[in-house]
């Protein structure tokens, strides 16, 4: 799920960054960059739909668990949603790229 995310991240700062906007440079830049992703950037641009922003917000958090604690701390009955709901989630961000990337091709 770390990477997960993780990947998700990559692919929105390669957005961005080809699209010229100004990635953050704080100690809370992924969560400045999370919310860049719904629109709130220098541009406008909102590279994945809000419908899904409550559950990459759990993933986000998940992320920062993982970063910040021993493996002994994990409890399954607190991942297991999102263990569960990753593919479906998956396909949604993955439909989201799609559509910003074709609907800002200009070629």
């Amino acid at each position: 799920m770390h990477s997960f995310y993780n990947g998700v991240e990559s692919v929105v700062i390669l957005i961005f960054k080809g699209c010229g906007v100004t990635l953050p440079n704080d100690i809370r830049w992924h969560k400045t960059l999370f919310e860049m992703t719904f629109g709130n950037n220098s541009k406008n641009i909102n590279i994945i739909t809000d419908d899904i922003k409550s559950k990459m917000q759990n993933y986000l958090a998940y992320r920062h668990f993982i970063r910040h604690s021993y493996s002994s701390e994990l409890k399954w009955e607190e991942m297991e949603l999102l263990v569960k709901e990753l593919e479906e989630t998956w396909c949604v961000i993955k439909l989201n790229f799609e559509m910003f990337i074709g609907s800002n091709n200009k070629t």
